[in-house]
């Protein structure tokens, strides 16, 4: 794990050169996000603001770039509707806590339950919602608009084969943002989703009555906040522990996205989490400390209240090549040669991840269905026990638990032998519905008049049985 000194000052120039271009691209993002929950804008980028600077400080994964999301706008927009905006920023503290509790708990170590399918299945199913995002961009559009498209993604692609010193992506924006002011073309701009706040974040308190109402009304948006928010976060950090090669404390994760979601909702903002689109451009631009977040949190305040008037005249087909980049990184194209040489269970969990994902516009569902239908292979594959027979001695091959005691029984069904010896050297008893199975044959074989002798348990198998027949 590196010291925080080179979490920190170990890429300077990189770090916040990729940082300025992860904080503009973070403007039309809150901005849309504004739009879903139904708030005024500020609310958005008060957030994106306050929970980059926050998790930049005390998060677990450098490079990561959280902010107000999507996701966390569509859990929140009953909750706003319902009872309005002082209710969500309550709701967005209360996010926070759990989540706080949550990594204190250790909850990062559900990860590892997490199927590799599901994984893609999770960034296939970004890649083509980011794409599929920037559609409004893409078609129907006018000439101009599919000129500034393809001249930031020709820029993108080729400055870096020339030129490395400033992140391609800046120099697309900079550059196509220009010949749009300079020619007067008429196209979509940041300006259009809506105005810039004029000052900095104030702290205040939700003004909400603290009693029992309150809370039933706000706990279960801020549980599903918190679920939502996690889910999304640690497997945005474990892509990019894989994406850099590099290990995180996502736990501490965990704790620095409660801190900071208890923060913005302090200060006026909505609940977020990682940003797996932001993330990977921040990566992408060459962004890896904690400064390259840092500089996101600061460097979208500071363009918002110095440079508003500038910023909003940045094309959006601008931002929207930028996007369908990051888009096509995030895919997996590897996932073709996955599905010819997987298990086809593993590809139908990777199918229906993506299905599920997309269906719903909810990446957290997805993933949830992921593991469930991986957990039922899983289950299906293990439960195939075998039950060979040489003469009266039977060998009990796999393990014995209630997926797997149907099959054991029905080995016994025919035998009329006086004495028989079962063998369980090459299984393991997992639980009561094993002791039963066993039990159960047992007293069928005795009834027969036949003596059943129990060899090979180990000792965990032995002491589950001797526990469970009393």
């Amino acid at each position: 794990m590196a010291t925080l000194q080179q979490q920190w000052f170990g890429n300077v120039r990189k770090d916040i050169l990729a940082g300025m271009v992860a904080g503009l691209a973070l403007i039309p993002e809150s901005l849309a996000f504004a739009f879903i929950l139904g708030v005024d804008p500020s609310v958005a980028l008060y957030a994106s603001f306050v929970i980059a600077v926050i998790t930049a400080i005390v998060g677990g994964r450098t490079g990561l770039i959280s902010a107000a999301t999507g996701a966390m706008a569509l859990v929140l927009v009953s909750l706003m509707a319902n009872h309005g905006l002082q209710y969500v920023l309550a709701a967005t503290v209360l996010t926070g806590i759990i989540q706080v509790v949550l990594g204190l708990l250790g909850v990062a170590r559900l990860m590892r339950f997490i199927p590799n399918a599901v994984v893609l299945g999770f960034l296939n199913a970004l890649g083509i919602m980011i794409f599929m995002t920037q559609l409004p961009y893409l078609v129907g559009v006018n000439t101009a608009s599919y000129f500034f498209v393809g001249g930031t993604l020709l820029l993108v692609y080729l400055v870096p084969r020339f030129f490395t010193a400033i992140p391609a992506t800046l120099i697309a924006i900079v550059v196509m943002t220009a010949i749009a002011v300079f020619t007067g073309t008429p196209l979509q701009t940041v300006g259009d989703l809506g105005t810039m706040p004029q000052t900095l974040p104030m702290f205040l308190l939700p003004d909400i009555p603290l009693n029992l109402t309150t809370l039933k009304i706000i706990l279960p948006y801020s549980l599903a906040l918190a679920v939502v928010g996690l889910l999304e976060t640690l497997l945005t950090a474990q892509v990019l522990d894989e994406v850099t090669e590099t290990p995180s404390d996502k736990n501490k994760e965990a704790r620095g996205q409660g801190i900071a979601n208890v923060v913005t909702g302090f200060f006026g903002g909505m609940a977020g989490c990682a940003l797996i689109g932001q993330s990977m451009l921040n990566v992408q631009s060459g962004g890896r400390g904690r400064l390259s977040t840092l500089t996101a949190g600061v460097f979208l305040m500071v363009l918002i209240l110095l440079f508003g008037d500038s910023v909003i005249h940045i094309p959006m087909p601008v931002l929207a090549g930028i996007m369908v980049m990051v888009s096509f990184t995030t895919f997996n194209w590897g996932s073709f040669r996955f599905m010819r040489q997987a298990p086809k269970a593993e590809v139908l969990v990777m199918l229906t991840t993506v299905a599920i994902i997309l269906y719903t516009h909810n990446l957290a569902i997805g993933v949830v269905i992921g593991i469930l239908l991986s957990a039922l292979f899983f289950v299906a594959t293990i439960s195939r026990i075998t039950v060979k027979q040489d003469g009266t001695h039977y060998f009990v091959e796999g393990p014995l638990f209630f997926a797997s005691t149907k099959a054991f029984s029905q080995a016994f069904d025919d035998v009329g032998a006086k004495a028989v010896t079962i063998d369980f050297s090459a299984s393991h008893l997992y639980d009561e519905s094993a002791v039963a199975a066993i039990q159960k044959v047992q007293v069928q074989l005795q009834k027969k008049g036949t003596t059943v002798q129990l060899t090979g348990l180990n000792q965990p198998s032995a002491a589950l049985l001797v526990r469970l027949s009393h």
